[in-house]
Order: structure tokens, then sequence, then C-alpha cells
């Protein structure tokens, strides 16, 4: 049986309840999921305490600790994976931030969200806040966005998880985008 039927038959088994599959299906996705954690922090330094093998873990520990949705498939479970380690990363940001004196950071467009600099956590909560505040305008578009850019998924994944048409994630993409960065600059003063 190929990884994508297994992948999808443990899903199944986990929708129905069974959540000592979650440690079979780990080891199916851990790349994919190393891949995702490798992208985020790509621009740590290195000796950082926080390395992708650590977030693919600590994103496991999560999902095994929390009340497991109904995937859809594949896609939908990596569009999980990537939020959980969105908060992952929002929350060592906001202890981090705490931990020091002052913070205010200035907000950094989208683009460079996933490359954050070591010394500009505090970036990511910044953009954390302004797709909660997209969320509460336009969830399809903060979706998306947190999709692309947090999850790596293409336009043409994201349609498919979503169940919509691809020209039309493509179109929420670029007008979301649009907004966040707009925001982001306002809130630096730029704009």
């Amino acid at each position: 049986m190929g990884d994508s039927a297994q992948i999808t038959r443990l899903l199944g088994s986990l929708r129905d309840g069974d959540k000592t599959v979650l440690s079979e299906i780990i080891p199916l996705v851990y790349t994919e999921l190393h891949r995702l954690a490798d992208a985020y922090l790509r621009n740590e330094r290195q000796g950082h305490t926080l390395q992708p093998t650590a977030l693919v873990n600590e994103a496991y520990m999560r999902l095994a600790g929390q009340e497991q949705p109904q995937y859809q498939n594949r896609s939908h479970f990596f569009g999980v994976a990537a939020q959980v380690m969105r908060q992952i990363l929002v929350d060592y940001a906001r202890s981090r931030r705490a931990a020091k004196r002052g913070g205010g950071q200035s907000p950094l467009p989208i683009e460079e969200a996933i490359g954050v600099p070591p010394d500009d956590r505090s970036q990511i909560i910044v953009v954390d806040d302004a797709l909660n505040d997209l969320a509460k305008r336009d969830p399809l578009k903060a979706r998306l966005i947190e999709l692309r850019f947090f999850g790596g998924m293409s336009a043409d994944e994201a349609a498919t998880y979503l169940n919509i048409p691809v020209n039309d994630v493509r179109k929420e993409l670029r007008v979301g985008q649009a907004w966040l960065r707009r925001e982001l600059e306002r809130a630096s003063g730029k704009a």
C-alpha cells in the first residue's frame, strides 16, 4: 500500500476515534512536516533551541494531546499541522518577547514572514496579530494565507483542501496579501 493510501486509511481510523494511529501517521508524514518546520526556521541562528526536529516533535505532542478534527484527507492533516506549528512559533516568540524588555519591533511584509531573522521573533507576533484581525474580517483570506505561507500549500492544494476553484484561491490570496501588507505597513508607520 502506498504512503498516501496508508495515510488516508490511518486518518480514517483517527477520525473514528483511534488516537493510537497518530503514532503510525507521524513516521509517514515526518519528512513533509520536517520540510515545513525547516521553512519556518530557515533564517534562525545555528544552535537555536527551537530546531525543525524540535518543532515537529512539539507539533506531534500538541496534535496527540488535542481532540482530533475530522480529517478529510492528507492535505487537511497538513493544514492542521501547519496551524499547530504556527501557534508553537507564536507562543515561542511571545515567551521570548516577554522575557526581554521592550519588544516593540516593527512589522515586516508577509513575504518575509516565513524567514524571520533571529532577532526579529516578535515580528512573528505582529504577523500573527494581523492574520487574526484579517480572520475576523475575512476568514477565507486569512486561512488561505495561513495555508500558503505557514503550511507551504500550493494554490492547487489549498483549492483541493478547501474544495473551492483554484482561480478563486489565487484571487483571494492576492487580495488578502494586499490587505495584510497594507495593514502591516500602516502598523509600522510607513503608510
